[in-house]
Order: C-alpha cells, then structure tokens, then sequence
C-alpha cells in the first residue's frame, strides 16, 4: 500500500467509478474528479477537487484513471476538445478502467505514449458490490513499469490484479470475463425455468446445485435474484450488450466462430426489445421466460 499521498485524478463517478475513487480518497491521495453528471455526495463532500474539464484534471494529476460507459466516451474524455490528453505533460500515467474495444484501446495507447505518457487499460469485473467492498477483479494491460508504479492504488481498489500482457490485452481478458459470465447467466436461468416448469422449488432446486459441480459465483448471485426477482443494477443489460457486440465483432475480425455468445447476446436484445435494457444482466433469464411463458417465481 501505497505511504505518500499521490496527486491522483478520476474521470467518470458512476456507480462503479465512484466506490472506487472513495477507496482513493480514504486512503489519504489527492484526487482530482471529474463527472459528466452531478457528482455523488460521498465525493462532493470529501476533501477531492472538482475540475470542470478532463484537461483540469490531467493537468493537475500524476496518474490519471477513466470509468466511463464505452469506447466513444473513453476517446472523448481522452481526445476531446478539453480532454485528457491536452492536459498531459511527460512521464504521467493515464490508467483507463473502462470496458471498451481492445483494438481502439492499442490506439489510445499509441496516442498517449506519442505524449511521453504511459497507458494502461485496466477493465475490472466484480461489479458494484465488488467496487464497493474495494474486491475487484482488475485485468491489465501495458508495460510493466507504469503496472508496477500503479499496482499499490490498484490494490485499494481490487484483489485479483494481473498484468495480462501489452496494451489491449487487459480488454481483450475483460471480453473473455463477459463471454463466460453472460453464458453462465443464460446457463442459470435455462436450468430454473427449466426446474420450475417442471414444479420443482427453484430455490431448493438452486440450493441443491450450489453442494455440486454445477456451483458458480453466477448461480449463488445471479440465480438468487432470478428467484427474489431482484433486478435492479447492479450490471446494467445494455452495457453486458456492449460488451458481447465487442466479442462478436472481434471474433468476425479473427474469423473465430462464437455460437453460444451470439445467442446470448440475442436473449440480451430480447430483453431490450421489451423494454429491460436498464435492468440488471441477471434478468436475462426474462427473455427466456417469455420464451416459455413461464416465471421462474414470482415477485
């Protein structure tokens, strides 16, 4: 853990990005923030800074990290009129932990390296209950020196913290995360509607099944809001779509077959279609109730 208090800037305090500048904050760096939407109390009420621009806060910060929705929103906090990069000066590190295309993040890297700069991409998963309690996963990207400066504040933040490769290749295992929990979401949901169809008691039935192989982190969160009927975000579907959209259009680019992801990323446009986009990406298991014309329970 890091001793000396950093000059350290957040762009982006959503739902995960807040938590996780909370984190910074209380363990005694200087933060400098920045929000396109009013910033959260917790923040507004801490000894961070409030800049109006990205460029403020580049300008201001040592090491800079970015949470923001999607690839065009990372390229205009970076490269915008305002952005980040016009407020770079040698030898700072931008630290982006979107989850945004691999292929457009080797660009942005490319971009603020020209600058004298190190870039990492560095994608979380663990969602805001992991943003919270500071238990993220963090798959990173970039050379290992900028990782090595930057590990102590990621481990504030996260448990699980690897250094996968070069630049992109933290978006690229962040892509692989996605495939594996959006199948396993559909996985859990197909096995309950399955069980309670059948009449079984989907909460026995996802009781039983945590004591076997078939256990998952997926079945013990995931499953349970299936059965409460818990769906507020959490992960929102639209942005576990983005995601999925990333993985199919990097699989066209390889020439790589990825069946079971388009048919989950299909389910997923169900539920938008019908209005759930906003919903957490557990209630991908609607669509196929409505496939069934059966609820795994009711609210």
């Amino acid at each position: 853990m890091t001793t000396t208090p950093l000059k350290l800037g957040f762009i982006g305090l959503g739902i995960m990005g807040a938590p996780m500048c909370g984190h910074l904050i209380r363990a005694g760096h200087q933060l400098f923030v920045h929000t396109r939407s009013k910033v959260p109390p917790e923040i507004a009420e801490s000894s961070a800074t409030q800049c109006t621009t990205p460029k403020g806060v580049a300008e201001r910060a040592d090491i800079v990290f970015t949470m923001v929705p999607d690839t065009p929103d990372v390229e205009a906090v970076l490269f915008g009129k305002n952005g980040v990069a016009e407020g770079l000066s040698r030898g700072k590190v931008v630290v982006d932990m979107s989850s945004i295309s691999p292929i457009a993040t080797k660009e942005f890297a490319k971009k603020v390296n020209a600058l004298g700069c190190d870039y990492l991409d560095a994608p979380v998963s663990g969602g805001e209950v992991g943003a919270k309690a500071a238990s993220l996963t963090i798959m990173v990207g970039g050379p290992e020196a900028a990782f090595e400066r930057v590990k102590p504040l990621f481990e504030l933040m996260g448990k699980n913290i690897t250094l996968v490769g070069g630049n992109g290749d933290g978006q690229t295992t962040k892509v692989a995360n996605q495939i594996i929990v959006a199948l396993n979401i559909a996985a859990v949901g197909e096995a309950l509607v399955f069980a309670s169809k059948a009449g079984a008691d989907p909460a026995k039935v996802r009781q039983a099944l945590m004591g076997g192989f078939a256990s998952s982190r997926i079945l013990e969160v995931h499953g349970e809001r299936m059965i409460k009927r818990t769906f507020n975000p959490g992960f929102r579907i639209e942005l576990h779509q983005k995601d999925l959209n990333l993985a199919l259009q990097g699989a066209k680019a390889l020439g790589v077959a990825l069946p079971n992801t388009a048919n989950a990323a299909q389910l997923m446009q169900a539920c938008a279609a019908h209005g759930m986009a906003g919903l957490d990406h557990s209630a991908l298991v609607r669509a196929l109730e409505i496939l069934a014309n059966h609820e795994v329970a009711k609210a």
